[in-house]
């Protein structure tokens, strides 16, 4: 959703990127609700409040940047985005795999982390797998 911030107005756009903090703390109580299950609410927690942070420290909701920005968040970032860009949407149409690869290469060391970009180069063959067993119809 990131991605796509001019189909959206100011005020809307504000609103929208106050998911992850809301995520956030829902996922803070949850680790009280289930115990057992914190190392997994934990990892989620950190990818809720992080995944819409960039590796230049432009994102939101902290504007961390690098290594600051949990690595469960770098990684949902860039999986997140590569499923936006490939998936159809009301508001636009899939992208291809090869586009989408080609984007996220191109936002290396801006919005995302280099290794976490090389380690989904070498595996995007699975990432296109995945994204068409589980394709939107």
């Amino acid at each position: 959703m990131g991605y796509y911030k001019n189909e959206l107005n100011d005020e809307e756009w504000q609103i929208m990127k106050t998911h992850a903090a809301i995520g956030e703390t829902i996922l803070s109580s949850a680790e009280q609700e289930f115990p057992g299950d914190e190392g997994v609410i934990r990892m989620a927690f950190k990818i809720a409040g992080g995944h819409y942070e960039k590796w230049d420290g432009t994102g939101y909701p902290r504007r961390l940047s690098g290594e600051d920005i949990p690595l469960p968040a770098r990684i949902m970032a860039l999986a997140d985005v590569y499923d936006a860009l490939v998936s159809k949407r009301v508001y636009k149409a899939s992208w291809s795999h090869e586009d989408a690869i080609h984007e996220i290469i191109s936002k290396r060391e801006h919005h995302f982390d280099p290794l976490v970009v090389d380690a989904f180069v070498l595996e995007s063959d699975n990432f296109l797998v995945i994204s068409q067993q589980y394709e939107d119809n």
